[in-house]
């Protein structure tokens, strides 16, 4: 009888330390495949959701998920309001859930912000070009490989000032 305590014992300890070492490889293999997500995979689980975007000229945008690429993410401000923000010129987002969705295809990795920014341009739709705590309002002449040309509602059509914008100045497009 003693000795079947003790057996008994010796595995419950056994079991327990298995049961331990398993915990901690879950743990480790947790982080490890959590240090694989990035932002933009949380931003695609979370399309359809509220969320709070702070930007680097320090202004807030809330609004509803439409859509997000590996450059890019659109969001509906409410109303006919949308506003396009480079994912570079996000510093902080507010309202994501825990969940990550899996890597982009090779497609859509490919478009980048000069895509979007292209079909607005082909809209000849009047936006509103963050820019440095600024805006420039006017309608999308021109979209090259890193700016875009920003065409001033004043004046004459060919003869109205144009502001070239580089990608890595804007915080927001929107329309609407």
């Amino acid at each position: 009888m003693r000795w079947e305590a003790l057996f008994d014992d010796m595995e419950a300890q056994l079991a327990a330390a298995r049961t331990a070492a398993l915990r901690a490889d879950v743990a480790e293999l947790t982080r490890a495949e959590r240090a694989t997500v990035g932002l933009v995979d949380r931003l695609r689980a979370a399309q359809g959701s509220a969320v709070a975007l702070r930007l680097a000229a320090g202004e807030p945008l809330r609004g509803t998920l439409v859509d997000v690429a590996h450059e890019w993410v659109l969001l509906d401000l409410g109303g006919a309001q949308r506003a396009l923000v480079p994912v570079g010129a996000v510093v902080a987002v507010g309202g994501l859930g825990a969940h990550a969705a899996p890597a982009a295809g090779a497609v859509e990795r490919r478009l980048g912000l000069g895509h979007a920014l292209r079909a607005l341009a082909r809209d000849r739709a009047v936006v509103r070009v963050g820019v440095a705590g600024d805006e420039v309002v006017g309608r999308l002449d021109g979209v090259g490989a890193d700016h875009v040309d920003v065409g001033g509602l004043d004046g004459a059509p060919g003869r109205r000032p144009v502001w070239a914008v580089p990608f890595a100045a804007i915080t927001t497009v929107r329309t609407g």
